[in-house]
């Protein structure tokens, strides 16, 4: 096995390894996870916005947020926004041809 846990045994298919986001953004119990996906357009960026507690020993992940959750989702947006904007003016600077 591989350190993220993927087999590597070659003749697994890769749908059986598992993605990891492209970024993160974590404050406080909100986190986002961007997501890269290649179209024929062009690269295209999608998040997933999460809450994170503990649930006695374990710790479990929801996609429900409560109001005092909302002000800590708004700023992680904000940021997974900025992020994603960067990202697109570097992957659009890549895919020009240089002169």
């Amino acid at each position: 096995m591989n350190f993220d846990g993927s087999p590597t045994d070659p003749s697994v298919p890769m749908q059986t390894k598992k993605q990891k986001p492209t970024h993160e953004v974590r404050l406080g119990h909100i986190k986002a996870a961007v997501w890269k996906n290649e179209t024929e357009a062009g690269v295209r960026y999608n998040a997933t916005f999460s809450r994170i507690y503990k649930d006695g020993d374990d710790w479990k992940s929801t996609d429900s947020f409560g109001r005092d959750d909302l002000l800590l989702l708004g700023k992680v947006a904000d940021q997974v926004h900025s992020w994603i904007y960067e990202q697109s003016q570097v992957d659009d600077g890549a895919s020009k041809p240089r002169s």
